[in-house]
């Protein structure tokens, strides 16, 4: 017999004793008995409004913890050379895949879609920057190098490669996407991964298909 002390759980609040027996563990929420069979089992309630809620032990020691998916990660950039990822809204699960690619010896270039301008114009080509003036002072035009051919030149001789890694991409036209999926056919040092969206869990797909480029386009 052991005694346990509150716990919240997908919006339920659990407390009570807990009797542990050859075959399951009983616990008593808000005076109803809930049976947990084994670390996969799924602890169910119901929440004020009558539905069904499940809660996983992956939502108590994280997911991206169980994930056996990093060797397939790691041979589709390989093979697509750029990808469309999308993250769980709470964020965190893209750090565990962006170590991997790190560990192979790719250096990254984290650059957000959101105030990029012309994706072809910032990383590929020299390109003009206005800082902001404030209306006191004359406005003046800075000219940068290209962001990835700036960082390529940078790289150690022992580096694998250069990770384009896009944030915010669902902001970015379908043009401009597709220069995305083109641009490690340009740059063949460089792999593109940018994050077209939201989903349940981290999923990824080629970013050709997500920008609708089909093979005999991008050849």
């Amino acid at each position: 017999m052991a005694t346990a002390t509150a716990a919240a759980a997908g919006g339920c609040l659990y407390s009570g004793s807990v009797r542990r027996t050859r075959s399951n563990v009983s616990m008593k929420a808000r005076g109803q008995k809930q049976k947990v069979r084994g670390l996969g089992a799924i602890i169910r309630c119901k929440s004020s409004d009558g539905s069904e809620r499940g809660v996983n032990i992956q939502d108590f020691i994280g997911g991206d913890l169980l994930k056996l998916d990093l060797g397939q990660w790691l041979s589709d950039v390989e093979q697509h050379k750029a990808l469309a990822i999308y993250t769980p809204h709470e964020g965190g699960y893209e750090g565990r895949y962006a170590t991997r690619l790190r560990y192979q010896g790719y250096y990254f270039l984290d650059i957000s879609a959101r105030g990029l301008g012309d994706p072809e114009t910032t990383l590929t080509k020299v390109h003009p920057v206005c800082p902001a003036h404030l209306g006191k002072q004359p406005i003046a035009r800075w000219y940068y190098p290209p962001e990835v051919d700036y960082r390529l030149a940078a790289l150690p001789p022992t580096a694998k490669g250069l990770i384009v890694w896009v944030l915010e991409a669902k902001v970015l036209s379908k043009a401009e996407l597709q220069f995305l999926a083109l641009l490690p056919s340009l740059r063949p040092k460089v792999r593109v991964i940018a994050e077209c969206g939201n989903w349940r869990k981290f999923m990824w797909r080629p970013l050709k298909e997500a920008a609708g480029l089909t093979d005999e386009e991008g050849a």
